[in-house]
């Protein structure tokens, strides 16, 4: 699905991924977990164009995409929901909606109308806040909506930055499930950055840690939760809780 080689990107002159290197493949839920600044949402951006790639390479469905446009990413099928929601507050919950499907409206697609079906299938709490101010929705409902948005594009890739960050447990437990009904009713591959990772456990395929932009250890969910470093750094878990 999605091959990262030796990728190296910089915010000036601070080199902020280094010769870092990755797949998720088709179908697969894969979680990068790292702390703070260690390069998980700039993988992101770069994957989606919004950060420049300087060397390496980054290929999706056999083309090579580190020098597209991010529209042109988007329309190939890459969608992302960025770390902090970054909704429309003016707007309401429906015309947010409608933006998210802005490249195939314009391309006259009309099943688009499909897709809201299943996001207030997926989100009921979004169809009976549709007319309302998307800045007045709690946190977990604009993240939901936010994941909404992404969906709407009808991606084959869909990147989730921190969707859990600062979500009571509750809500994450919606949104992990809600997850993995994605992955179940559409077969669409995601990538989850988290620094906490330890929900996400039960639907993951496989792992990545990333520390200072570098590649740290890679395996499957069961390899990853074995680690007494990663589970004790990003779990919350050691051997002796146990």
């Amino acid at each position: 699905m999605i091959r990262i080689v030796n990728v190296n990107s910089f915010y000036g002159n601070i080199q902020a991924l280094k010769n870092l290197s990755l797949h998720v493949e088709n179908q697969e839920i894969v979680v990068l977990i790292g702390a703070n600044g260690a390069g998980k949402s700039t993988l992101l951006k770069t994957i989606l164009g919004l950060l420049p790639c300087k060397t390496g390479t980054i290929t999706f469905h056999g083309k090579t995409i580190e020098s597209w446009q991010p529209a042109h990413i988007v329309s190939f099928g890459i969608s992302m929901v960025p770390e902090g929601r970054q909704i429309f507050g003016t707007l309401s919950v429906f015309d947010n909606l409608l933006l998210g499907a802005y490249q195939r409206i314009m391309r006259a697609e009309k099943d688009f109308q499909d897709d809201l079906v299943s996001i207030f299938d997926l989100f009921p709490i979004l169809q009976h806040r549709k007319n309302q101010m998307a800045g007045t929705l709690s946190g977990g409902e604009q993240q939901m909506l936010a994941i909404g948005i992404a969906l709407m594009a009808r991606p084959k890739l869909l990147l989730l930055d921190e969707p859990l960050l600062g979500l009571s447990p509750n809500i994450q437990a919606q949104l992990v499930e809600a997850i993995q009904k994605i992955k179940k009713q559409t077969n669409m591959t995601i990538l989850i950055t988290e620094q906490f990772a330890r929900p996400l456990i039960p639907i993951i395929d496989r792992g990545y840690v990333i520390e200072n932009g570098m590649f740290a250890f890679g395996g499957s969910k069961d390899e990853l939760y074995d680690n007494p470093d990663v589970r004790k750094a990003y779990f919350g878990v050691d051997y002796d809780e146990e």
